[in-house]
């Protein structure tokens, strides 16, 4: 993989730590006694400034009360995005997620037709 493929995907693995981090309302000081590494280990990770190992991100997942591939990045894979707005249709109402749905629709058609 050339470097700057690598820094790319090692700040979008990070921004999903971060963003996986926050929204699980865990401090970095957290989520590094968890891991057992010191805080600047977590923060240089979501920065980009390193990438974790593969048993690193597994383990950071199950710290983080997710699966290992949601801290993988943003994937451009239509199976990928469908689970994306599956996991974002859950919680919601009936109503809700048929306006949201109708919502898609409507702009995947539009889009479509560009």
């Amino acid at each position: 993989m050339e470097k700057d493929r690598e820094k790319a995907l090692a700040r979008l693995v990070g921004k999903a730590i971060a963003d996986h981090r926050l929204g699980a309302a865990m401090t970095q000081d957290d989520l590094a006694e968890r891991l057992a590494c010191g805080v600047e280990a977590v923060s240089r990770m979501e920065r980009g400034a390193i990438m974790p190992t593969l048993s690193k991100l597994i383990e950071t997942a199950e710290a983080l009360g997710c699966p290992a591939y949601e801290l993988l990045g943003i994937s451009d894979l239509p199976s990928d995005q469908a689970l994306s707005i599956a996991r974002q249709l859950e919680g919601l109402s009936s109503n809700d997620r048929e306006m949201l749905l109708s919502l898609i629709d409507t702009l995947s058609t539009r889009l479509k037709r560009q």
